[in-house]
Order: C-alpha cells, then sequence, then structure tokens
C-alpha cells in the first residue's frame, strides 16, 4: 500500500524538483505554495498591520493576500472602485468610517463582490437612497448581516425594502428613530430567517411590531428592546420563541409588576440564558419572578440601576442553578438580601457590585464563601469595605481572572499583599485611587498574567513598585497610571523594557515625567493609545521619538503639554499615519503643525482649544484639508470667525463641530 504512494508523488514535489537552485535562493518566497501562503496569512487576520507588510514582502504575497483577505473598513467611500479591483473575495464589509455612501457605491458594491458579500455595517453611513439599498439586497443574495444603526432618515419604505433580503439573519436598527410598526412588520413577513434583531431607541416602534416580529421570525436568538414603549403584551409570544437566548429590555417603563401579575400562567419553559432589565425600576420581585417563570436555562442577569435587592428577590432566583452571571450596579443591597443569594444553588462566575450601596464586609465574605469560583468581581466605589474583605475575596476565589475595586478608599495597603499571594490567574486588576503601595505592587507581580492594570491616583507607589510590575508581568497590554505621581522616567523605562506587548499607557498629570519616557516608551512597537496630557516637561523631541518608533499609534492625547509645539506635529505627519484621535488644547502649536496634521488620512476626531498660535485662516485650511473628520471641539470664540456656508458644508461632508465656552486654565 505504501509503495504505490511513494511511486506517485505530489505535483508539490514535482515542482520542488525541478527548481533551479540559483533562482530558489535569490526568489524563495515565490516557490511557496498558496496553501502554504493562506495558512500564514490565517494567523496574521488579527493583525492588520503585519498583513500590510506580508503582503510589501514581493509579488506573490501582494496577490496571495489580496486574494485571500475577506473582511474590510475603508476610510472613504470614493476607494471602494479601487478596492475592488484589488479585493475580490471580500464577505465583510465596515463601511462605518464612510459618512457619505450614495447609491453609485453601493451599485458598484454589490456587483464587486455579488457572490461572497454577506455582510455589510451602513452604521454611520447616510447618501443612499432605498433604490441603493434595493440594488444591493438584489444583487447580494448571500447577504445576511446588515447594520443600519443610526439611520435617522430611514423609514419604513427603506426596512420594506431590505425585506426582501430573504436570507437576513441578523439586522441592527439601532436609532433608527422613524421607523414604524409597518416596517417592521414588512422585516417580519419577509426576514423568517432572522436570529439577531436590535431595535434600540426606535421609539416608535410599539407592542404590535414587537409582536409581529416574535409571531413570523421563529428563529430568533438575541432581541434588543431598549427603550422601547412596549408594555408585558408583547412578552408573551417573544418568550415562547424556541430559540430565543438573548433579550435586552432596558428602561422599558412600560413593563411593570401590574402588567406582569397576569403574565406567568401563560409562560412555558423557554431557552433564555442573558435577560437584562437595567433601569427598569417598576418591576420588583414579583414582576422578575413571573417575568423568568420557565426560562430554567438562565445564565445570565443584569438588574443594574434597578430596584433594591431584597430577600423576596433573591429568593425568586434561588431555583436557577445555571446561573453564572448577575449585576446589579448602582442595586441597594440588603443583609437579608445577601444572604438569599448566597443560598442560592448556582455557583456565580461572575458578580458585580459596582457601586451598590449596602456592601459591607459580611455582605462580600457571605458571598464569595458561597459562590467560591468566581471569575470576575467587581466591587468600585464599594467604600464600606476593609481588609476582612480583601481577606475573604482571596482565600475564598483563587481563581479570579478579573478584580476590579477602584475608590474602596478604606482597604489598608496591607490587604494589596494578599491579591498577589492567592490570585496568579489575575488578568485585569483595577485599583484605581487606592492605598496600594511598592509592596502590594511587588506581590501583584507574581500575577505574571496580568494584562490590564489601572493605578490610576495611587499616592503611594513609585518607580519601585512599578519596576516589580514591569519584571514579573511581561503580558501587560494597558496600564494606567494617571495622577500616580511618585512614577518616573526610571519607572516608565523599566515598564518599557518589561512590557514589549504594552498597547495603551495613561501616564497623564505626573510632572516628574520628561522625554525621557517618551523615548523609552518608542520602543513598544504595539503602543496604540498615549495619553500625557498635563505632563509639562515633555516636549516635541519625546513626541518626535513616539512618532517614529510607535507607528500603530491611534490616540493621542497631549493637552496642556505646553512645550509641544510645531516640531512635534511634523514626526506625527510624518509617521504615524494611523493616528485617529488628538488633543491639543493649551499646546504650543500654530496653523503650520495644525496643518500638517491635517494631512494624516485616518483622523477622525481632534479636540483644539486654547491653542495661541491658531488662526482662523489656519483652521480654515486644517479643516478642509482632512476630509476624515467626523468631530471636532473648538472654543466658542472661532465660531464667528468661521463663515455659516464653510460650517454649513463641514457638516454636509460628516464633520460636527462642537462648540466649548471654557475659560483658559
Amino acid at each position: 500500500m505504501f509503495s504505490k504512494v511513494d511511486s506517485a508523488p505530489s505535483p508539490l514535489k514535482k515542482k520542488i524538483k525541478t527548481i533551479d537552485m540559483d533562482d530558489a535562493f535569490s526568489r524563495p518566497f515565490d516557490h511557496l505554495t498558496e496553501e502554504i501562503i493562506f495558512v500564514i496569512l490565517d494567523h496574521l487576520h488579527d493583525d492588520p498591520f503585519s498583513r500590510k507588510s506580508f503582503s510589501l514582502v514581493c509579488k506573490s504575497f501582494y496577490s496571495a493576500e489580496s486574494y485571500h483577505r475577506k473582511s474590510l473598513r475603508p476610510l472613504r467611500s470614493d476607494l471602494i472602485r479601487s478596492i475592488a479591483r484589488r479585493y475580490p473575495s471580500i464577505s465583510k464589509l465596515d463601511l462605518s468610517l464612510c459618512l457619505h455612501v450614495e447609491d453609485s457605491f453601493l451599485n458598484a458594491i454589490s456587483c464587486a463582490w455579488k457572490t461572497t458579500l454577506f455582510s455589510i455595517d451602513l452604521s454611520r453611513s447616510r447618501s443612499f437612497s432605498n433604490a441603493g439599498l434595493s440594488n444591493l439586497v438584489t444583487n447580494c443574495a448571500g447577504l445576511v448581516e446588515i447594520n443600519l444603526s443610526n439611520g435617522v432618515a430611514l423609514t419604513d419604505s427603506a426596512l420594506k425594502v431590505i425585506a426582501e433580503a430573504k436570507n437576513l439573519e441578523k439586522l441592527w436598527l439601532a436609532r433608527c428613530r422613524s421607523i414604524t410598526d409597518m416596517g417592521i412588520g414588512c422585516v417580519a413577513v419577509g426576514c423568517r430567517k432572522l436570529k439577531v434583531l436590535c431595535l434600540k431607541w426606535c421609539v416608535h416602534i410599539t407592542d404590535m411590531g414587537v409582536g409581529l416580529i416574535a409571531t413570523k421570525c421563529k428563529e430568533l436568538r438575541s432581541l434588543d428592546l431598549s427603550f422601547l414603549p412596549i408594555t408585558e403584551k408583547c412578552l408573551q409570544p417573544i418568550l415562547q420563541l424556541q430559540h430565543l437566548e438573548e433579550l435586552v429590555l432596558e428602561e422599558c417603563h412600560g413593563i411593570d409588576d401590574e402588567g406582569l401579575a397576569a403574565f406567568e400562567r401563560y409562560c412555558k419553559r423557554n431557552s433564555l440564558k442573558l435577560l437584562n432589565l437595567t433601569r427598569c425600576q417598576s418591576i420588583s420581585h414579583s414582576g422578575l419572578s413571573s417575568l423568568i417563570n420557565g426560562s430554567e436555562d438562565l445564565q445570565q442577569l443584569i438588574l443594574s440601576y434597578g430596584s433594591s435587592i431584597t430577600t423576596d428577590m433573591a429568593k425568586c432566583l434561588h431555583n436557577f442553578s445555571g446561573l453564572q452571571s448577575l449585576k446589579l450596579d448602582c442595586c441597594s443591597l440588603t443583609t437579608s438580601g445577601v444572604r438569599a443569594i448566597a443560598n442560592w444553588r448556582a455557583s456565580l462566575k461572575e458578580l458585580s457590585l459596582s457601586k451598590c450601596a449596602g456592601v459591607t464586609d459580611e455582605c462580600v465574605s457571605t458571598l464569595v464563601q458561597k459562590h467560591n469560583q468566581l471569575r470576575k468581581l467587581d466591587i468600585t466605589c464599594c467604600r464600606k469595605i476593609t481588609y476582612a474583605s480583601i481577606n475573604s475575596i482571596t482565600s475564598s476565589c483563587s481563581s479570579l481572572v478579573s478584580l476590579k475595586m477602584e475608590s474602596c478608599s478604606l482597604v489598608p495597603r496591607e490587604a494589596y499583599v494578599l491579591i498577589g499571594k492567592h490570585c496568579p490567574y489575575l488578568e485585569e486588576l483595577d485599583v484605581t485611587d487606592n492605598e496600594i503601595d511598592n509592596e502590594g505592587l511587588k506581590s501583584i507581580s507574581k500575577c505574571s498574567r496580568l494584562s490590564v492594570l489601572k493605578l490610576g491616583i495611587c499616592l503611594n507607589i513609585n518607580d519601585d513598585g512599578l519596576s516589580h510590575i514591569a519584571n514579573g508581568c511581561p503580558k501587560i497590554k494597558e496600564l494606567d497610571l494617571y495622577r500616580s505621581t511618585g512614577i518616573t522616567d526610571r519607572g516608565i523605562a523599566a515598564t518599557a523594557e518589561g512590557c514589549p506587548v504594552l498597547e495603551m499607557i495613561n501616564i497623564a498629570y505626573n510632572n516628574k515625567i520628561t522625554d525621557s519616557s517618551l523615548k523609552s516608551l518608542s520602543k513598544c512597537l504595539r503602543l496604540k493609545a498615549l495619553e500625557i496630557r498635563g505632563c509639562c516637561s515633555i516636549s516635541s523631541i519625546g513626541l518626535a521619538a513616539v512618532a517614529m518608533g510607535c507607528k500603530q499609534l491611534t490616540v493621542l492625547d497631549i493637552k496642556k503639554c505646553v512645550n509641544v509645539n510645531d516640531d512635534g506635529m511634523l514626526p506625527l505627519a510624518q509617521f504615524s499615519h494611523n493616528l485617529k484621535q488628538i488633543n491639543l488644547s493649551y499646546c504650543s502649536v500654530t496653523d503650520v503643525g495644525l496643518l500638517s496634521l491635517a494631512s494624516i488620512n485616518c483622523l477622525r476626531n481632534m479636540t483644539i482649544l486654547h491653542l495661541a498660535g491658531l488662526t482662523p485662516d489656519g483652521l480654515t485650511a486644517a479643516l478642509l484639508v482632512c476630509g476624515g473628520l467626523r468631530k471636532v471641539k473648538l472654543h466658542l470664540s472661532f465660531k464667528s470667525l468661521l463663515p455659516p456656508s464653510f460650517r454649513k458644508y463641514l457638516e454636509t461632508r460628516g464633520c460636527v463641530l462642537y462648540w466649548r465656552d471654557k475659560a483658559f486654565q
């Protein structure tokens, strides 16, 4: 059997035998098969910068990357035709960065990717009509996902067009405030395969429209009805959907205990796994009990900003053994309610008590002793807890991967040592505005999986503690040192060396930070967000180093960096081609610097308050050149200096000007 295989070498083997060795060494990449190249590209899927570099290696790589790419997010709609020629296999198209998408562009899309396109995002796009939408839906028969959120001008006639997409499975219509029951009824009749539907803020859709969806779209898995003027009348057909797993009813004030009282007897067993009742303050334990009757598979429950968590409220969830996640943010807890939660059959994996009134050491101890398999715990702003709570948490919940405890001001510095000692699997830790010190950081440095660490307004730490983190936590991606004034250039240098995958760092208002820190950070090649506002010792020299070293930089805040001038803007314009957001307020930048920044095609948001060197002419020129801008914050004094016709032009181009009347600080 094996001899037959050996006697028939594969085409690839034949190809290798005929390769000229001199040619192979001079152009080795040309001899890789398409299959091998595609495997490499699969591994680079989540890194657009690596994909781009890959495509520039040689012609065969360029061609393979073009054919292999399946998703695209263009910066401008006028590039669509040229993009379509290069990328023939696009299946997922995100046009959320393109404000004006005219019918001609939708026609080009439907022609170019007629057989491959299955998803399109038009959530920030305007200018197209029902005709363009119809062309898209008709030609791209394989379309299964459409996002039309924020379409304030969309009407029922547009939904009538969407109803022709017979294979549609996912539809987002958030903030489409003009659509009514009539339009959503068309979708219900036409799109029977719908599995995901978002109607958040569609304020003219009532029980009738939602009822039609529930009656016709039997395959629904996820339904978002947040902020709709609905009542319990539409819930009966909804909860009879056999496949529904996610139901979001945030701030649906028309649903209350009285209406749900008669609802319980109609409830049958359903497949609901997630229920979001955020800000549904008219629903108490009796209404909740009626609503979840039959939802035996419930896994996630969100009751944030709702009624007090009393004994009765907790008891109605006693038998839900599959419940894994409970969010009670900004609710009021009672001691008896906490005890009832501790007696549940379920063992929670996630618990959020952020800003809850009534959280004490006793409450925390009671909860974590029962729910000792917690992986995520949020006790942000639980200001009554002390050392005892941290001791209970760390001794009971050794599997924690996320702990958020911002502004727990009564927790002493000694308690933080317990975190590093007992929670080795931590990936996220937020101790903003707390008493943690260097010993605490030394202990936490044992958490080698840590990727997000927030140490803002921690006044007891310095470079020594940060160096421990740098040495022990090489996977740190996000580091917040906002107003942690004990940190200097030495600590940042250690961080830059020890945390090579750093993507975001906030060192705002640390007056000991100088250009030396920015030179250190310039070695962090993956850095995407840098916040250095109020660092008065930083100059254009340090900023230039970051611009040249951190090519992936997308967000930059240099507000009140008074020593940054035009010399810092020129390197940004030259090297930071991916910059999307910048705050220049109070800097020493003039018309020249702003105009150079305007050449960055990706730039979307700018804040430019109190630039002493900025003139109306310079501002006008920059706003004209920077065609991708979507949001600009300006001082009110400029409003009268920019002609109304120019402001109108910017608005039609998709750029919104926000006027601020802030006094110079």
